[in-house]
């Protein structure tokens, strides 16, 4: 693997921590509520948001690539 591809899997990873930063930094308390219920939710249903999650960004990366 070419160093320019570790170039952009690090900015990729800088980019994910800024936006994972977002909201409990703007609503803390919001957030803290939100982390709460997914606490609570089923694993079933933690599954299918993870893969939904992951099918929307492998689209949208073959959409920009």
């Amino acid at each position: 693997m070419s160093p320019e591809f570790w170039y952009e899997l690090a900015i990729a990873f800088c980019l994910v921590l800024v936006l994972e930063g977002i909201l409990p930094f703007l609503y803390p308390q919001r957030w803290r509520r939100m982390v709460e219920q997914l606490a609570r939710t089923d694993d079933h249903v933690l599954r299918i948001i993870g893969l939904m999650s992951m099918l929307a960004g492998v689209i949208g990366l073959y959409i920009i690539h």
